[in-house]
C-alpha cells in the first residue's frame, strides 16, 4: 500500500492506558471524524495494521503497538435528499437557518454518507441550494461539530453563498458560543489568542500551533462558575475547527464531555462536549440589513446546568 492510494495515512503508538482495549473501540475513541462501524469496515478491508499485521475488529491492544489506518480517498457518492424533520428558526429565498441536533453531521464525508444535514436540506429545499461547496456539500457555507449544537446557516442561492462566505472571511460574522467547562475561573473574562493549526501527531485533531498555524481570537466570560466546573459564554473573532474546543483546553479548562481534547473525567452521561451556537448574526445577502438569529440552549445542556 501506497500512501497515494489513500486520503490519509494516520499512525499511532499504544500507550500503557490503553493497553486491552479493544482497536475499533480505541481508534472509533481516537479518530472521532469516523464512526465505529466505518473503523471496523477499514480493519475488515486490511486497511489497519498494527505491527504491519493485519487483525481483526476485536484486537486488544498492547503496550507499544504500532497502529497503521489507511484512509481510502472518497468515492463521489451519490447524495440522496431524505426526510429528516428540521428545526427552522427562519428561512426566506435567500437563506435557511437552522437549529441543529446534537449528533447530526453537517455535510457528507467518510462514514458519513446519510443522517446528515445536507440529506435533510436537499429535501426540504429540493434544488435551491447553492453549489459553490460542491456536490457534497450544497448550501454549507460554515459548519459546527457534530456534537455541537445550535444556529447554522445554509444558502439557497450561489450570490447569498458569496455574501456570506465573505462576511466569514473579513471576520464580521457575530457567533456566540455558550459551554460547560472543567475548572471553576479566577477571572471573569478573558481573551484567547493563539495560532490553531493540525496537530503534530494526530491529523485529525487540532492543536496551538505558533509556526504553522492561522491566527485565531477567542473571547470568554464567565457566566456562573461551580465548584469544579464553570459555565461560560464566547465569542468568536475568527472560526477555525475545533476553535473553542482547543483554546479552552489549552488554559486548561477543557470542556465538560469533550473525549478528543479532555482527559478530565466526568460523572454525567453526555454525548460529545457541552457546546451550544447560541447566537449567529450577519448582513442579510439581500437586504443588506444586519440579522440576528438565537437558538435555546437544548435540553440536556439546561438539565446539565440545573445539576450543577
Amino acid at each position: 500500500m501506497t500512501g497515494e492510494q489513500f486520503e490519509d495515512v494516520i499512525e499511532l503508538t499504544v500507550k500503557d492506558d490503553n493497553s486491552g482495549e479493544r482497536i475499533d473501540k480505541f481508534l472509533s475513541d481516537m479518530l472521532s471524524s469516523y464512526s465505529r462501524s466505518y473503523i471496523q469496515k477499514l480493519i475488515a478491508d486490511g486497511l489497519v495494521l498494527v505491527d504491519n499485521n493485519n487483525i481483526k475488529s476485536n484486537y486488544k491492544l498492547q503496550t507499544d503497538d504500532k497502529i497503521t489506518v489507511c484512509v481510502p480517498c472518497p468515492k463521489e457518492p451519490e447524495i440522496v435528499p431524505e426526510n429528516i424533520p428540521l428545526d427552522i428558526i427562519y428561512e426566506d429565498e435567500d437563506i435557511i437557518v437552522i437549529n441543529k441536533p446534537k449528533g447530526m453531521v453537517v455535510h457528507p464525508s467518510a462514514g458519513h454518507y446519510s443522517g446528515t444535514l445536507v440529506n435533510a436540506l436537499m429535501y426540504h429545499c429540493k434544488d435551491h441550494l447553492s453549489g459553490i461547496n460542491g456536490v457534497l456539500r450544497p448550501g454549507i457555507v460554515h459548519r459546527i461539530d457534530m456534537d455541537t449544537t445550535g444556529v447554522l446557516v445554509a444558502c439557497k442561492n450561489d450570490a447569498a453563498h458569496l455574501s456570506i462566505s465573505g462576511q466569514l472571511k473579513e471576520h464580521s460574522i457575530t457567533r456566540y458560543y455558550y459551554a460547560i467547562c472543567h475548572n471553576s475561573f479566577r477571572e471573569a473574562e478573558g481573551v484567547i489568542d493563539a495560532p490553531i493549526g493540525r496537530h503534530p501527531t494526530d491529523r485529525k485533531k487540532r492543536a496551538i500551533n505558533r509556526v504553522n498555524g492561522k491566527n485565531a481570537v477567542t473571547h470568554y466570560k464567565v457566566i456562573e462558575n461551580f465548584s469544579r466546573y464553570a459555565y461560560i459564554k464566547c465569542r468568536l473573532e475568527t472560526g477555525r475547527t475545533h476553535q473553542i474546543r482547543v483554546h479552552m483546553a489549552s488554559i486548561s479548562h477543557p470542556l465538560l464531555g469533550d473525549a478528543v481534547y479532555s482527559n478530565a473525567k466526568t460523572p454525567f452521561s453526555l454525548q460529545g462536549q457541552t457546546l451550544h451556537a447560541g447566537v449567529l448574526g450577519f448582513v442579510h445577502p439581500r437586504t443588506g440589513k444586519y440579522v440576528e438569529f438565537s437558538a435555546p440552549l437544548p435540553d440536556y445542556f439546561e438539565k446539565l446546568l440545573k445539576i450543577l
